[in-house]
């Protein structure tokens, strides 16, 4: 494979923003797309993203930045996605360049909601993209965790392998360590599902359950997790590995995470309206849990966590009954 494929990064969040940092440790130039001029603008100027990790210093000469995606993506040989999965429709509705010829990996943690679909289904059906060129940067990893040179370690999951190794080459550092897997629907749908989970456990913290009842919640979700993807994709997987147990266990117990913390809020009595416009960045597991209880209803795996959050977040049941009837189907 040449080595001297550029690489783009499509997004302005924290995850985007983590991933350039990566990827600037060993490029000397990332492409990175973002929607805000005055972000773009700013770092220019102060070397830092002004809403997201800010911490984090950047060397404005290593950096491509532009708010225009087709040029972006046009420079790029390989571009990696971490735009929220609710926006990737409507992001991508301005996209002219062919991306046929490109390689494609998402960092993006959920479903389309337009297409019901993961995202490396997504490119595969609308952009015609061959699932050799479709791959998936997942945890278990912080955004802010990179930020703060925390020892991470990501997963990098394409069905060709070569393409994962260059990736993972190139966001590999003394403080990120890569193990590689061919299964990219599993762990794409495992980086989908966790999100669910850690709003489960942040429900399950906010209406005061201890830790001995949040270690069955977690248990049982993993279970949950190998029944759901095994009904969509079935492969040999164990669930186990980093990219499955550890991604549920960090976004379900992490103070870090934004899915527990929205979790969080309705078990102390916020309603998903209020709670989403207290938080200043996305609950990616929201959209998820609506596309998966869908995706699940043609499936039919067990489910009762997923049936529990879905109840809650789109049945407008209340917490407490409902994580009381929960209570007594786990074991």
């Amino acid at each position: 494979m040449d080595q001297t494929k550029k690489i783009a990064v499509i997004g302005g969040g924290s995850w985007a923003t983590a991933i350039v940092k990566m990827l600037t440790e060993n490029l000397e130039t990332v492409y990175w797309y973002m929607r805000s001029d005055y972000a773009i603008e700013h770092i220019k100027r102060n070397d830092h993203n002004p809403s997201y990790l800010s911490s984090v210093e950047f060397k404005p000469q290593q950096l491509h930045l532009s708010s225009d995606i087709n040029e972006i993506i046009d420079l790029a040989d390989l571009c990696i996605f971490a735009i929220p999965s609710a926006f990737v429709y409507k992001e991508l509705e301005s996209l002219t360049v062919d991306l046929k010829d490109k390689i494609v990996f998402s960092a993006i943690k959920g479903i389309v909601p337009e297409t019901g679909k993961i995202v490396g289904e997504h490119f595969h059906d609308e952009y015609d993209l061959d699932f050799n060129n479709i791959g998936v940067l997942t945890g278990p990893c912080h955004a802010e965790e990179v930020a703060l040179e925390r020892l991470s370690y990501l997963t990098i999951a394409c069905a060709d392998e070569e393409k994962a190794k260059f990736l993972a080459e190139r966001v590999s550092s003394d403080y990120i360590n890569c193990k590689i897997s061919d299964d990219i629907i599993g762990t794409e749908y495992a980086a989908m599902l966790k999100n669910i989970y850690a709003i489960a456990a942040g429900i399950a913290h906010g209406l005061g359950y201890g830790d001995n009842f949040q270690s069955v919640l977690m248990s049982n979700a993993i279970r949950e997790m190998k029944r759901f993807i095994k009904k969509v994709h079935k492969m040999k997987r164990n669930i186990n590995d980093s990219a499955y147990l550890g991604d549920l266990l960090v976004t379900g117990y992490s103070g870090f995470s934004r899915n527990r913390m929205f979790g969080n809020m309705l078990g102390k009595g916020y309603t998903v309206r209020s709670a989403q416009m207290e938080m200043s960045m996305v609950a990616e597991g929201y959209y998820a849990t609506k596309s998966a209880y869908k995706i699940n209803e043609e499936k039919g795996a067990k489910t009762p966590i997923l049936d529990a959050v879905y109840s809650i977040l789109y049945g407008d049941k209340n917490p407490k009954k409902v994580f009381k009837k929960l209570a007594e189907k786990l074991d």
